[in-house]
């Protein structure tokens, strides 16, 4: 299995390029948010076992999609520095224990860019962060950052399409 893992802050476009990659190559999603949704129908957000859900489902997800040879993930993930390291490397290790690879890729975009995005319908009827104050409020709490791999791919999103950063990705990774 190989895991494309599109991460950066919120609003520079991970599920965009998501979506615009898997119409140029076969694959299957694994938003962020997928294991938020998940969670929140037990929890209250951020409440005690709230994020041990969400970890747990997402390490789940990667278990069997890696077990059942799906040949292709593109998850979507907001990474903070040093905080995240622990599950992405538990993240790689579920990969790599059947034969894959993890594809990492860093979005960012510039501020002017990530504060229009805010305002994009389905942010706010997925519940995620739609106004400057609470991407300020998230930032200030975690350190975005590329996962610490020589090999990640970063890529601003800021003049680029979707679909132009899909293609990047397809030709860095040799994916087509």
């Amino acid at each position: 299995m190989k895991l494309v893992f599109l991460h950066g802050a919120p609003a520079v476009g991970k599920l965009t390029v998501a979506k615009a990659l898997l119409r140029l190559i076969p694959g299957r999603l694994f938003d962020n948010h997928g294991g938020m949704d998940l969670a929140l129908t037990v929890f209250d957000f951020g409440v005690p076992g709230f994020w041990e859900l969400v970890h747990s489902a997402r390490l789940a997800v990667l278990e069997a999609a890696a077990s059942h040879d799906i040949p292709l993930v593109v998850a979507t993930y907001c990474y903070s520095e040093p905080g995240d390291r622990p599950a992405f490397r538990q993240f790689e290790a579920i990969v790599a224990r059947y034969g894959g690879e993890v594809l990492p890729v860093y979005l960012h975009c510039s501020r002017d860019e990530n504060v229009r995005r805010l305002s994009n319908a389905d942010r706010a009827m997925r519940g995620k962060i739609t106004s400057e104050q609470g991407l300020d409020r998230f930032l200030a709490r975690y350190r975005i950052s590329a996962v610490p791999r020589a090999d990640c791919l970063v890529l601003d999103t800021s003049a680029r399409s979707a679909e132009l950063t899909a293609q990047e990705i397809v030709r860095h990774y040799a994916l087509a």
